[in-house]
């Protein structure tokens, strides 16, 4: 019987009929797997290169058994191998010479766990199965209000929306991390009997696993192939003022202005939507906003950097419509129609219907930048909020079509190409740091400067609680640049003392993010139509002198942890290691730390432990096996390795230093930090 096995070059491939199977190296202890029917498809939408990286030298091998039962691929740490009779795959740590994780079939008279399901135009509806394990743990797979830091057990959409960010790439506690390198709408499920990761429409399979001695070698390895993050600016580390919204320039420049009277330290003020005259106008309005470009040059003399939102939606009342439509710049359905979405727009509080600039179309990003750049940029603009960059399509965009394909196949694409355009044309027009806040991003986001934010989530401690959870498994899906609306966006009145100790926890918290940013639609608010254009204060002054002397103080020690938080990025930007950390990640040899999900690291030195429940003045903090820990507040030095419960006043933040680490919070105010 002749072997289904062709090997060439370093790739190994599988055949039985039209079911066809590669294996190839793809990084360092990696491996890409690629099926499909009659043929792989080299050039298909995804976030790895389309060239794989050259193998190590000596690191890579192939063998087929004499009797042809099987084959094998090593590379590196990683070892494949595929059954001859049946194709599954099951792949092995040759360190330690164990199963990490291997394919699975459905049922004994379906030997496959891989299933294509024919729809149309070569698309078809694709099954990858794998076994399940009970012990496992799984992190990562983007952003999701679950509460859950955990995912297995968990039934995840794989789809795009407000506060819900589909990111296919999981982190196991098996040793592995695997990206199902799909941009298609579908869903994982992670149970007990098995794991199956579903493409509603897809013309091949096609996933990346890495294996891993620690989490941080997986998070390297994913980096590596997916991209690493480049250099944060400086003034993206400070603190970022914003609201629903600043209707106007004078309302804008006097906040800016009180900020500076007070002392008090800002790096960015943020003009929120509806500064347009029209949606997809991509410009201010000027009778609200009569002279921008005085008015950067008066926020930059203050040390400030302006922020303005943009959208990917253009509505016909825009002057930017009908030439983008005629370009065929514009997302459309089937049937050729542009409108697919409802927004509010002129004179009129009544939904109209609205288009959606294709972001996977380089033309339509060229359009966009060259408006972004004459409207903003020029003025000295170069920080951009792409806020709605799902896009914020409802249902959602699978039943478009896109440059890049059906929105079925590629719609998980969107946010990550938007980004791209705007990174792309500023490093070409000279910005050399560039950031992006988003509200959404795929795997290989990372690499054109996204900070990505939580969305808009409603103002609750448990909601604060939610976010602890999803920024820690943002950071383990290669996203570095995390946030949360500081307080929450959904509600929250000024006057209210339950609301006053959510916002300075949520302070204590952000200051201890990525990002520290304070935005939401405040009580009380005035609307138009269906959308919030309006809402109460939501300046740190705005809370009552307790919460105003509790959070001024956690922007005094942001000041001082910025050199300290530059200083770790630029360590993230060769190695792929978030500044937020699990402490799985930076302890994974503590099997206690995989349990913890209320704390983290911030960066190597400093434990964070924020409070999340209303009135709680003392919380229980797990020290972690192979370091010594210093309580900040109370000098106090503990053992790792063990629970205990720690003092957490209002205007305080459990936080500890490990070892002898010298970190900012030991230092005097003022006092420059040198590591």
């Amino acid at each position: 019987m002749p072997t289904p096995f062709i090997v060439a070059g370093h790739a190994l491939t599988w055949r039985n009929g039209q079911h066809i199977l590669t294996v190839q190296p793809w990084g360092a202890d990696s491996v890409r797997v690629r099926a499909g029917l009659h043929r792989i498809l080299p050039d298909l939408p995804g976030a790895l290169d389309s060239h794989a990286p050259a193998a190590e030298p000596g690191a890579s091998r192939i063998e087929v058994d004499s009797a042809g039962r099987s084959a094998t691929l090593v590379n590196g740490r990683a070892r494949v191998e595929v059954a001859a009779a049946t194709g599954l795959v099951s792949f092995h740590d040759t360190a330690t010479g164990k199963e990490v994780l291997s394919e699975a079939p459905a049922h004994f008279w379906w030997p496959g766990s891989r299933h294509f399901e024919a729809s149309d135009s070569g698309l078809h509806r694709i099954e990858q199965r794998f076994a399940g394990y009970p012990d496992e743990r799984v992190y990562g797979l983007g952003q999701h209000a679950h509460g859950r830091f955990d995912q297995k057990g968990m039934v995840i959409e794989l789809a795009q929306r407000n506060g819900e960010v589909s990111i296919p790439f999981i982190l196991s506690s098996r040793g592995y991390g695997l990206l199902w390198n799909n941009p298609a709408v579908g869903r994982v499920e992670l149970a007990v009997n098995g794991t199956r990761w579903v493409a509603d429409r897809a013309r091949q399979l096609d996933y990346w696993l890495t294996v891993g001695a620690s989490p941080a070698a997986i998070m390297t390895a994913y980096a590596g192939a997916t991209g690493f993050p480049p250099a944060m600016p400086e003034w993206a580390s400070g603190f970022w003022q914003s609201k629903l919204r600043y209707r106007d320039q004078a309302q804008l420049l006097e906040v800016a202005r009180e900020y500076a009277c007070r002392g008090l330290p800002l790096s960015v003020l943020v003009i929120d939507y509806l500064h347009w005259p029209h949606l997809g106008d991509w410009d201010f309005d000027r009778e609200a906003w009569p002279d921008p470009r005085a008015m950067v040059e008066e926020l930059h003399i203050l040390g400030v950097e302006a922020a303005v939102s943009v959208w990917p939606s253009v509505s016909p009342l825009s002057e930017n419509y009908v030439p983008m439509r005629d370009a065929g710049m514009l997302a459309e359905t089937d049937n050729g129609t542009v409108m697919i979405g409802k927004w509010p727009d002129g004179d009129t509080a009544a939904e109209i219907g609205v288009a959606f600039y294709d972001a996977t179309d380089a033309r339509a990003r060229d359009f966009l930048w060259d408006k972004v750049e004459t409207s903003y940029y020029k003025l000295g603009i170069r920080a951009f909020w792409l806020d709605a960059c799902e896009p914020e399509v409802r249902p959602g965009p699978q039943h478009l079509n896109f440059a890049a394909g059906p929105g079925c196949e590629v719609a998980n694409l969107y946010p990550r190409e938007h980004a791209r355009g705007v990174f792309e044309h500023m490093r070409r027009a000279g910005q050399a740091d560039v950031l992006s806040l988003v509200r959404s991003a795929w795997a290989g986001s990372q690499r054109y400067g996204v900070a990505l934010w939580s969305g808009d989530i409603p103002a609750t401690f448990e909601a604060l609680a939610d976010s602890i959870r999803a920024g820690l498994n943002v950071a383990l899906s290669g996203i570095p640049w995390w946030t949360t609306d500081i307080g929450g966006f959904h509600g929250g009145d000024p006057e209210d003392e339950t609301f006053r100790e959510l916002i300075v926890r949520w302070f204590q918290f952000g200051a201890f993010c990525p990002i520290m940013r304070l935005h939401g639609h405040r009580e009380p608010r005035s609307s138009h139509g269906p959308v919030g254009n309006g809402g109460g204060p939501n300046e740190v002054w705005s809370f009552g002198q307790p919460a105003y002397e509790a959070i001024t103080a956690m922007l005094c020690l942001r000041e001082r942890l910025r050199p300290y938080i530059h200083a770790h990025l630029r360590e993230g930007e060769r190695t792929g290691i978030p500044l937020m950390r699990p402490l799985l990640l930076a302890f994974p040899d503590d099997k206690a730390a995989w349990e913890v999900e209320d704390q983290y690291m911030f960066g190597p030195d400093i434990l964070v432990a924020p409070v999340t429940q209303f009135g709680a003045r003392q919380r229980p903090v797990y020290l972690p096996a192979g370091a010594d820990w210093t309580h900040t507040d109370s000098g106090r030095r503990y053992p790792g390795g063990g629970h205990i419960m720690v003092d957490a006043p209002l205007e305080s933040i459990p936080l500890f230093v490990r070892d002898d680490a010298h970190t900012p919070l030991s230092q005097e105010p003022g006092a420059t930090f040198v590591r």
